[in-house]
């Protein structure tokens, strides 16, 4: 992947977090979504790609841009031939709300391919560095937790799962407690978690339980390019689910992916803060302007770089009027 593409592809979690933003609080969700998806297929314009979307936001029968499957990018000969994974508002309930970790972020991999899955569920569990190799889902929660404390060295009852604030979790919530180990319960946002914990600042040591299919994908992308690990197994909610797994390749619905099968190749991860949160400060706007910050990440080099990034709107398109 060519490390340059990395600017370019901030450019476009830039431009999705500009325009969301300016709907944070106003309790529209639709219109914050809108707001990100426009923004995001207008900046993909700009990229030397010429791209596929295989994670987006929906069939090409259900939403009219970044759907799977859709082309993007100036899509010239010389154009490097990628797959995209992108999600222009991660929480649109927590930008909606003005609630914390709302982020936009995309993925892209070249040499390779993401895992292909439907709009179903997926039972999670990712680690920072320190447990990379210190997890299995065919081994109880408690056994989990133990590896990875012994993997990092501290006790379960000093390790932070979070956890999905969702009636499903019970179970879950319950024998994570029985261990001693400290939950932080979340309304949304798993990415923004999974990356968590593979940052000391964080706090976070374990995602734990169900969130989107489609999250996971980038989520494994991201940590790849910083080391973590994770796991995941396909839960689907209906028959129809089922068979739209099998459809796209996955004989066996019940199997367990490793962080390589959820995102092969040379992986470049790009996120845009849009309200505050553990990893990324939010939009701030100005007089004539704003200030982004926004994350990239190469799994070819582990480079990580923290970009703040002074817009100003007399200078560039103005995606937060869209």
């Amino acid at each position: 992947m060519d490390r340059n593409l990395a600017m370019d592809a901030v450019r476009v979690t830039e431009a999705a977090a500009l325009a969301s933003a300016r709907t944070m609080g106003l309790g529209d969700l639709h219109r914050a979504e809108e707001a990100a998806v426009q923004a995001m297929r207008q900046a993909f314009d700009s990229l030397d790609i010429s791209g596929t979307v295989v994670i987006g936001e929906g069939s090409e029968a259900e939403v009219p841009v970044i759907y799977v499957g859709e082309r993007v990018g100036r899509g010239r000969e010389t154009d490097p031939e990628v797959e995209l994974a992108a999600d222009p508002l991660e929480g649109s309930r927590l930008c909606a709300r003005g609630m914390p970790n709302a982020m936009s972020v995309i993925a892209m991999v070249r040499n390779g391919h993401f895992l292909r899955v439907p709009d179903t569920y997926m039972y999670k569990i990712a680690v920072g560095p320190a447990g990379k190799g210190a997890i299995d889902l065919n081994r109880p929660i408690r056994w989990n937790l133990n590896s990875v404390a012994d993997a990092k060295g501290v006790y379960p009852e000093d390790l932070t799962v979070v956890v999905l604030d969702r009636p499903r979790h019970e179970g879950l919530i319950r024998e994570i407690r029985e261990t001693g180990a400290r939950i932080k319960l979340i309304p949304d946002g798993d990415v923004a978690a999974a990356i968590a914990t593979c940052r000391d600042e964080t706090g976070i040591d374990m995602l734990l339980g169900e969130g989107g299919a489609p999250e996971g994908i980038i989520a494994a992308a991201a940590l790849r390019c910083v080391g973590g690990d994770m796991l995941g197994q396909l839960r689907p909610r209906s028959a129809v689910e089922t068979e739209q797994i099998k459809a796209l390749g996955v004989d066996v619905v019940d199997q367990i992916f490793t962080m390589d099968d959820m995102a092969q190749g040379d992986v470049l991860f790009a996120a845009t803060g849009i309200t505050d949160g553990d990893l990324l400060r939010g939009v701030r706007f100005r007089r004539g302007g704003a200030v982004t910050n926004s994350m990239v990440m190469r799994s070819k080099t582990m480079t990580v770089r923290l970009i703040e990034a002074q817009h100003r709107f007399d200078r560039k398109p103005n995606y937060g009027d869209l």
